[in-house]
């Protein structure tokens, strides 16, 4: 008796302490040790749109148009009437040196290093940020499936500040860790991450292992063997899995294409003639997207932003994009 007394005991004392040293909150499976209030908390609009459906070139030129301060970090831009608009704007753009050569701008300044600076992201006034998988150019809003979002958060807007600071000083694959990497916006939790700084691919891996009913998936370029895994695991235990692969990237041998396709998975390749040009994961009602392709080098390598928007709302709206995509999709024999 005394010995089922003194278990009782101990296991009180356990409980308290956990209680008392964990009193957070719960967002899915993920535990974070701060309070809500100790987070920053940003209230705005988030507008998520999907090119070339919506006419994405002139949602971006509204918003530059109606800002006084535009920094811009883009892999790639040839949009003629977007170089204008920010040329017209107090301004600096970062383009990569693979592209540099079709932007005659001033402020211009290119990554010499070995990755590439993937980004594509807009911080408008200190207080917007544009970002998604859309490159400013032709095919990337009349051909290519893409996904543009605008957030009004100052905090996000001070942390991609931070990032394009570190690339306009020079600072390329390289840099600090993000400085808010969770807000809670509005009502919800948004993560914030930039390769190869804060970890991506173990981010989304670690999201990944917490998926109770679906993973869905939208990916230019998928040769992470880590996150692959982390998906089969998930197959076997019974999770839907869904994704759709871009035709011309499913080909190489490092793509996790064939691994999924011989398993049996439900992926498809798309069939678009231009490029399935998303990065995207749908995990129950968190989404994944951003400039970050699942490969090493987007994890390693390049300059890559991601964000993890935790809200069914927003992980909605993906998911009727990932259909539409999906369902016009091919099935390969």
């Amino acid at each position: 008796m005394k010995k089922i007394l003194l278990v009782f005991l101990v296991l009180f004392v356990v409980a308290f302490f956990v209680r008392d040293r964990f009193d957070g909150f719960f967002i899915g499976e993920v535990v974070f040790e701060e309070n809500k209030e100790m987070l920053s908390q940003d209230f705005g609009n988030i507008n998520v749109y999907f090119c070339p459906q919506e006419d994405c070139e002139n949602i971006l030129l509204r918003e530059i148009e109606d800002s006084n301060l535009v920094y811009c970090a883009f892999f790639d831009l040839n949009l003629e009437s977007v170089i204008e608009a920010i040329r017209l704007k107090e301004h600096k753009l970062i383009i990569d040196d693979a592209n540099f050569d079709k932007v005659e701008m001033d402020f211009v300044r290119k990554d010499g290093k070995q990755g590439l600076m993937h980004n594509k992201f807009c911080i408008l006034d200190g207080s917007k940020v544009v970002t998604g998988s859309m490159n400013p150019t032709k095919n990337g809003v009349s051909r290519n499936n893409n996904n543009l979002v605008l957030i009004e958060s100052r905090t996000l807007a001070d942390n991609y500040l931070d990032e394009f600071n570190e690339m306009w000083g020079g600072s390329f694959g390289k840099g600090d860790k993000v400085r808010n990497p969770r807000v809670m916006f509005n009502s919800f939790l948004i993560e914030n991450l930039f390769c190869p700084d804060d970890g991506c691919e173990n981010r989304v891996i670690e999201i990944l292992n917490g998926a109770k009913g679906r993973i869905y998936f939208m990916t230019f370029s998928f040769t992470s063997d880590g996150i692959g895994e982390e998906i089969i695991k998930n197959y076997h235990y019974g999770v839907d899995i869904k994704g759709v692969f871009e035709r011309t990237q499913a080909g190489s041998k490092y793509s996790e294409y064939e691994k999924f396709k011989e398993l049996g998975m439900d992926v498809k390749l798309d069939v678009n003639k231009g490029a399935m040009h998303h990065k995207v994961f749908i995990v129950d009602d968190i989404v994944v997207f951003g400039s970050y392709n699942p490969s090493k080098s987007g994890d390693s390598k390049n300059d890559e932003n991601v964000l993890i928007v935790h809200d069914s709302s927003v992980a909605g709206l993906f998911v009727e994009e990932f259909e539409r995509v999906y369902g016009l999709g091919e099935i390969e024999d």
